[in-house]
């Protein structure tokens, strides 16, 4: 949530449960809430780093404080924005368990896909419910950006089944 805070500071300084409730009404159900503690851990550690002033508001017995962007603050929201975001997941978890529990026998390949497969889907209907109950055009285009990459994900497991499948057979000389 780093650069999401330093994006909703650019244009003025804010309190961390306006920080809160604005992503919240932003984005919908699309993201998962936040809870306050993420709130202000991510705050304090933005304020150590140099790059949010926190000030404490005169006279408030809850110790509120008012959050600024600081010139590094800018300066990192700058990179963050116009900075590419790595497209590559060559470090994909998924897959590091299904070769190795294959290489190593520790289960059969196919019931990680199958499970994988299960789990996508069921993330694909939770994301309909979600689309569906939002209306608001930025969190459906998240929501649909999310269902493209899982649909593109399910390929993905069948061209590796397809794969491990025939890997199989011609290593065991069946036809598969």
């Amino acid at each position: 949530m780093r650069y999401p805070f330093l994006a909703l500071l650019a244009s003025g300084p804010r309190y961390g449960y306006e920080l809160k409730q604005a992503l919240e009404l932003r984005f919908g159900g699309a993201l998962p809430p936040l809870n306050a503690g993420q709130v202000y851990t991510t705050l304090q550690r933005l304020e150590r780093d140099g790059l949010v002033s926190g000030e404490d508001v005169p006279g408030d017995t809850r110790q509120k404080r008012v959050y600024s962007l600081t010139d590094d603050g800018r300066e990192a929201l700058a990179k963050w924005v116009t900075g590419p975001t790595s497209a590559t997941r060559l470090r994909d978890e998924f897959f590091l368990k299904l070769v190795l529990a294959g290489m190593s026998g520790i289960t059969d390949p196919r019931a990680l896909i199958d499970r994988q497969r299960r789990e996508y889907l069921i993330a694909l209907r939770a994301l309909g419910e979600v689309n569906g109950a939002s209306g608001d055009t930025v969190a459906s285009l998240l929501v649909e950006g999310t269902a493209l990459h899982l649909e593109a994900d399910l390929r993905w497991l069948d061209l590796c089944e397809s794969r491990l499948v025939q890997e199989d057979s011609d290593e065991h000389g069946t036809d598969g």
